[in-house]
């Protein structure tokens, strides 16, 4: 997807921070990814769970994307577990 603009929310600052995961990183996964869950009824904007590997592992990213800016905003990332997906991480088990 390509967004003009990228919006971090606080949230998805520090989960990041802990999760050691770097902006480019998810800008990456947006850019390049998967789109592997769409929620188009959410509000304000539709959502998306995107997948991409990065540097080898593979790395979720959900945001939501407001068309008419061109905006996208992060609401969280994270490196899924294995336990918890199937399909090369495609599929939620």
């Amino acid at each position: 997807m390509d967004c003009q603009h990228l919006v971090f929310s606080s949230h998805a600052i520090q989960q990041m921070f802990f999760r050691r995961i770097s902006k480019d990183e998810v800008k990456q996964v947006i850019t390049y990814g998967e789109v592997i869950k769409e929620k188009s009824d959410d509000s304000p904007f539709p959502s998306y769970l995107m997948l991409d590997f990065v540097k080898g592992k593979p790395l979720h990213v959900v945001f939501s994307y407001d068309k008419t800016t061109n905006t996208g905003y992060v609401v969280t990332a994270y490196i899924p577990d294995s336990n918890l997906w199937t399909d090369n991480f495609r599929k939620r088990r």
